[in-house]
């Protein structure tokens, strides 16, 4: 494995063990040219998966491309790392089991449902970039939407006007 800080190719193993899933193994490694540390994931890969865009183009699926948008859509919400990196697993195993192409909706479609399941907020950065929001009416719908479902899976008490409070969620 080559050294992220120095480039050599060698590095040796100083610890493996499963990740929190059991679905990579993760490894602290040790160049022997600069002695610096570092981590390394191992994970299954069931294909090469090809990710086709709006557009028609074809580029490579890229998890950690997938990583970076879940967390930008979880920042500065308790949604800690390790969730994160599940969801990110999970839906990677969705489109896996779809075949070698897989369409640039798809995985939006399985990172929203994905979102809504751990955070709303979230959910709803998310949605606001995937489905290229334009106008202010368009979180009002989508939050309106949430705001519902949620009420329906968590019956809270009603406030004398007959309704929760709207600002409940966000």
């Amino acid at each position: 494995m080559r050294c992220p800080f120095c480039a050599h190719e060698d590095s040796q193993v100083k610890d493996s063990r499963p990740s929190e899933d059991g679905a990579a193994i993760r490894r602290r490694r040790q160049c022997e040219a600069c002695g610096a540390r570092f981590t390394t994931f191992e994970r299954v890969q069931l294909r090469d998966l090809t990710v086709v865009k709006k557009t028609g183009e074809r580029e490579p699926f890229d998890r950690e491309k997938l990583a970076r948008s879940i967390a930008i859509a979880c920042r500065k919400r308790d949604v800690s790392p390790e969730r994160i990196d599940r969801l990110v697993s999970s839906v990677q195993r969705q489109l896996e089991t779809r075949g070698d192409e897989v369409k640039a909706s798809e995985i939006g479609e399985a990172v929203m449902d994905g979102l809504k399941a751990i955070d709303h907020v979230a959910y709803i950065r998310f949605a606001s970039v995937y489905k290229d929001f334009s106008e202010p009416g368009h979180f009002a719908e989508i939050a309106e939407t949430v705001g519902e479902e949620a009420k329906s899976e968590d019956p809270a008490p009603a406030s004398p006007e007959g309704q929760g409070p709207p600002d409940r969620l966000l």
